[in-house]
């Protein structure tokens, strides 16, 4: 029932997660934070059951930590990350699927410009303009697909992550109080706004 969507701007892309932690008939938390930081300039949107979220998405980040350090620094770029990720997905696929949808985003600075890939757990991977993973696309997608156009600034992507969010609180069975949203831009990875602090244990 995880709600995870991205926008990509010019200049950068909104990440925004719910933080519920749910399985069954209960709630365990509402300010786990599902988006988690790749690199100084990327972040993966994850959705899934809590074990195999935590579990990838720390595989994912610790890996290319390792690479950069064992190659003198060298980051890689959005696109090598996406598909590494979407190769580590297809491995798993025939041994012990991961049970994980994402959207990564990331900027590059060679490009001066963000990028948005669209992940599933069949190891599907498509660059997108936006993206839902979860119940939340049979209602975002539209607002998305109505309102996202070429050369969007931030202010104009975040608009439209909060005319999602809304429209999940109206008309979504579930309900999903708490929202994470974070930008990935020419200065990083920064938490624009939460519904609950993740830091709150």
């Amino acid at each position: 029932m995880d709600t995870v969507f991205g926008v990509e701007y010019e200049g950068g892309v909104i990440l925004a997660a719910d933080q519920s932690n749910a399985r069954s008939i209960l709630t365990y938390q509402s300010n786990l934070d599902k988006i988690t930081k790749l690199s100084p300039s990327s972040a993966l949107a994850v959705s899934g059951p809590n074990a195999d979220l935590v579990n990838f998405s720390e595989y994912i980040s610790k890996n290319l930590a390792i690479y950069q350090l064992s190659n003198d620094g060298l980051q890689l770029s959005t696109h090598a990350q996406a598909n590494y990720c979407r190769g580590e997905l297809a491995t798993a696929l025939r041994k012990g699927p991961y049970q994980v949808n994402c959207l990564l985003g990331g900027y590059d600075a060679s490009s001066g410009k963000g990028s948005l890939y669209w992940m599933d757990y069949f190891a599907a991977l498509s660059k997108v303009n936006y993206g839902c993973q979860g119940y939340a696309s049979s209602f975002c997608l539209s607002i998305m697909d109505r309102d996202w156009k070429e050369g969007l600034d931030q202010d104009q992507a975040v608009a439209i992550v909060d005319k999602c969010i809304k429209e999940l609180s109206l008309r979504f069975l579930m309900n999903q109080p708490n929202f994470i949203i974070k930008v990935i831009d020419k200065d990083g990875v920064k938490t624009l706004k939460f519904g609950s602090d993740p830091a709150d244990t």
